[in-house]
């Protein structure tokens, strides 16, 4: 006797199983929070593994992916980590954006792409040391170079380009604000760098106060990624560069260890 064939599965029930199943993963495994999480609340502390697991009988830590976060591919691309890891990409897409159509070189408008991709993707402080390191075996050295000096440069204005101190940075941090030796220092450094322009540039076409009402799409700027991005074949990530670990942080970042 032939068993009848069961019907195929709705979208809708589809995707009631996949929420089903990431409640069940979530609900098995704890995630982890860095000592980092909490030093924005002005607590240094992190929890006692074993303490959290008699809390939590029959559970274990978090060591893959987070359920609650978009799923990546298996080898991811920097476009999926812009679309599913990174937060606020608008910033980011208009600056870029308004160097395209500025006619600035290829690699200027993709170092303006990924100028801040440090403060979308990791933390804030000294954004541009950690953008740089992220992208830095994977585009030319100019590009990263460029990202890099821009944290000190966009605190000095430039009169050749129009480039004025923002008045937003008096909004943010306040008219006394100065910046710290070592950001006058590394502007000292690069203002006579080969490579000062490319970097000034990015503080001129940053958006300081995106348009809200203007929408950029990061496939404007896919094929400029294509020619000046070495997207390793195994992913980023897993291609065992010195900056692999930071992207498997953004893949995983409530892994326990």
């Amino acid at each position: 006797m032939n068993t009848p064939a069961q019907p195929a599965m709705t979208l809708s029930e589809l995707a009631d199983e996949h929420e089903e199943k990431m409640l069940h993963d979530l609900n098995a495994k704890l995630p982890a929070k860095s000592v980092l999480f909490g030093m924005a609340d002005g607590k240094i502390e992190i929890a006692n593994g074993n303490a959290t697991l008699a809390q939590n009988p029959g559970k274990v830590f978090n060591m893959g992916e987070d359920p609650r976060l978009p799923k990546m591919p298996d080898k991811p691309t920097l476009m999926d980590f812009l679309r599913l890891r990174m937060a606020s990409t608008m910033h980011l897409l208009q600056s870029a954006r308004h160097a395209r159509l500025a006619g600035l070189p290829e690699k200027t408008v993709l170092a303006c792409l990924l100028h801040d991709i440090g403060v979308v993707g990791f933390i804030r402080c000294d954004h541009g040391y950690w953008g740089a390191q992220m992208i830095e075996p994977y585009v030319d050295e100019e590009i990263s170079w460029a990202i890099r000096a821009h944290q000190a440069l966009r605190f000095f204005p430039d009169e050749s380009v129009g480039y004025t101190y923002p008045e937003q940075y008096i909004k943010l941090f306040g008219a006394e604000y100065k910046p710290e030796p070592y950001v006058v220092r590394a502007y000292e450094e690069a203002k006579n760098h080969k490579w000062y322009m490319t970097s000034r540039m990015i503080t001129v076409y940053d958006v300081y106060s995106f348009d809200p009402n203007v929408t950029v799409e990061l496939e404007e700027f896919e094929d400029i990624i294509g020619r000046h991005f070495r997207q390793p074949k195994e992913g980023l990530g897993w291609d065992n560069t010195p900056a692999s670990h930071m992207w498997r942080t953004l893949n995983w970042p409530s892994r326990f260890l």
